[in-house]
């Protein structure tokens, strides 16, 4: 089974300080055995194309290729105009997977803005991707959906973090081959859903999957709520990211039901925020997760 991964603990350089250069996140990960990289929008030279296609050369010359391109729309906002012009944003991330190679494509629903109805945000982003998803199919892209926690851009979390909701977004797109799930267990667990659970309520949709472990420190389930219902731009403090295998999942369960579904995709690991220990970490979660995966016969 293919093993990718997200610079997690160098997004602030490659998107905020741009004190990292993308070609370096390549030449550090090069040395990981990885099987390949995903790329998120905020550091990906979209506009060029040219640039584009030479960071595909670099990543496949060093053996790896980028399956998964990391998109965060939001059709959420309450102006038309506003979803419009984040549909057409998402296309331009479909187009941009295409030219790095990427065959899957992350989407999410947008904020959890308080002013937001259930029924009125679920209407929003059913019309979103019902107009998104012939665009995909025409590329060859499977845009993958995540039971996502929050963008550490954006100042709610995301509209359906809860499990129902989640779910219920998936309705009506069960057949569809152009929107399938990217499974994170983690944020599951911030939802204050069991992954498990979850996982077998989609395991059969399940397309890639990002690997991750969290946990509290400093404050309760209760206190990321409070945190969640006022404005905040990124990432509860509370709350931890770090090396897989450490945290509140269980990826014996996980992978097991995975091999059973038939699971045969990519696995992008997400880990940690602190660029200091960041390369460490994440070889000791590429450790762990190859062994899990060769146990679960997931290689």
């Amino acid at each position: 089974m293919p093993l990718a991964a997200l610079p997690k603990c160098f997004l602030d350089a490659l998107c905020v300080q741009r004190t990292m250069k993308v070609d370096e996140w390549i030449d550090l990960a090069a040395g990981l055995g990885l099987d390949g990289l995903e790329f998120y929008w905020p550091f990906t030279p979209w506009q060029d194309q040219a640039e584009l296609k030479r960071l595909r050369r670099k990543v496949e010359q060093l053996g790896m290729s980028i399956p998964m391109f990391c998109y965060s729309p939001d059709f959420t906002k309450p102006d038309l105009a506003e979803r419009k012009k984040e549909i057409e944003q998402q296309k331009k991330a479909i187009k941009t997977a295409v030219l790095l190679g990427a065959r899957f494509c992350r989407v999410l629903t947008g904020q959890r803005r308080p002013e937001i109805t259930r029924e009125q945000g679920l209407a929003w982003v059913h019309e979103s991707l019902e107009e998104l998803l012939p665009f995909a199919e025409a590329n060859a892209v499977t845009l993958v959906i995540e039971n996502h926690y929050k963008d550490g851009f954006w100042s709610y979390p995301e509209f359906a973090q809860k499990m129902d909701l989640f779910l219920e977004v998936l309705k009506g797109f069960e057949n569809h081959p152009s929107l399938c799930v990217n499974y994170d267990p983690s944020n599951a667990i911030v939802a204050g859903d069991d992954p498990i659970v979850l996982l077998e309520a989609v395991k059969y949709r399940v397309a890639t999957m990002h690997a991750s472990d969290r946990w509290l420190e400093g404050g309760t389930r209760a206190d990321l709520e409070r945190m969640a219902a006022s404005a905040q731009l990124g990432y509860a403090s509370i709350l931890k990211h770090g090396v897989i295998g450490r945290g509140l999942n269980d990826y014996d369960r996980i992978f097991s039901i995975l091999k059973a579904a038939g699971f045969r995709g990519w696995i992008s690991i997400e880990d940690g925020e602190d660029p200091i220990c960041g390369m460490d970490h994440l070889r000791l979660s590429i450790e762990f997760l190859r062994k899990k995966m060769s146990m679960h016969g997931l290689n």
